[in-house]
């Protein structure tokens, strides 16, 4: 078994590493595990995160990293935790390569995977003409004509929502529409056609769209398009370790259920970011990962600092 850390960040991404630097500057022996696999890599550009808006992700990270490195308390290794257990007050769990380690206290970061559609043409523009979050890629393809690929009871508010960054845009069904005449009245106020024809392929040079193609030949000019893609965790360490899931959402179905500060059902095991249920970008991530390390440092208090015996008597 390898040292026994205050702390053990199961995630290199956002929200892993900014939970490190908290707890770094904190004093806690910190180990991170990332094996390396964030969502958002495939992206050209951060949007929206202060001081780095528009950076690669890759970039981001390997600054994180370059941070940690000041901080002798925090190790990084890099790896998959494959499973876990809590005993005796402290955390076990074996990585990939068949090394164990153990803690205090747990942070889960492990991250959220898009279902990205299968459908030609969108597997390739994924993070950039093709996008899941406009909050995170709007700014790129504003003025553009753009489109919205859904159905369902969200499928006209994301439209709606999109029609912040174009006055051009499309919510195609795929088939027949599901929308209620409230929504389809304020669509069309808004100017925002309904187009129920079967998609077939997104077109285009290289990583650009120029067009969406439907089944029957045609084709709609798009340079943007917003997909429904719904997240489901990268790990199942956290039902490994015993913990609560949320309930399904449009959004996402496998987060972990937390209350303030990332607690989970588990005493001693946080967790933050996607696979927190947090929303899904970076800059939440990384408010989200400082908050639960600050509450492990909470956390770890009456084991660090007890009532003395005599008082306790």
């Amino acid at each position: 078994m390898d040292n026994d850390f205050d702390c053990i960040v199961v995630g290199g991404g956002a929200a892993g590493l900014s939970a490190a630097l908290v707890l770094g500057r904190a004093r806690k022996r910190t180990l991170v595990v990332d094996a390396g696999r964030q969502s958002n890599r495939v992206a050209h550009g951060i949007g929206g995160l202060l001081g780095h808006d528009g950076r690669p992700p890759a970039g981001l990270y390997a600054a994180g990293r370059e941070e940690l490195a000041r901080y002798p308390a925090v190790t990084l290794r890099a790896g998959e935790v494959v499973d876990g257990e809590r005993r005796d007050g402290r955390f076990r769990l074996t990585l990939a390569d068949g090394a164990r380690v153990a803690g205090r206290r747990v942070l889960l970061a492990t991250g959220m995977d898009y279902a990205v559609p299968d459908l030609p043409g969108a597997a390739e523009r994924w993070g950039g003409a093709v996008f899941h979050c406009p909050f995170c890629h709007g700014w790129e393809v504003r003025d553009r004509p753009l489109a919205v690929l859904e159905r369902g009871p969200h499928a006209a508010t994301r439209a709606l929502l999109l029609r912040g960054w174009s006055s051009d845009v499309a919510l195609l069904t795929d088939g027949p529409a599901d929308v209620t005449a409230e929504d389809a009245a304020r669509l069309a106020a808004a100017g925002v056609a309904v187009d129920e024809r079967p998609v077939a392929a997104l077109e285009g040079h290289g990583t650009a769209l120029a067009a969406v193609r439907f089944a029957d030949g045609s084709a709609r000019p798009c340079e943007g398009l917003m997909v429904g893609a719904r997240l489901s965790p990268r790990s199942d360490l956290a039902v490994r370790l015993g913990a609560e899931l949320a309930e399904p959402t449009p959004m996402a179905t496998g987060a972990v259920r937390t209350a303030a500060g990332g607690a989970t059902s588990v005493p001693g095991l946080f967790a933050a970011g996607d696979g927190g249920g947090d929303m899904p970008t970076v800059a939440v991530a990384i408010a989200a990962g400082s908050l639960a390390a600050a509450s492990v440092v909470h956390d770890l208090l009456p084991e660090d600092h007890p009532v003395p015996a005599e008082v306790a008597r």
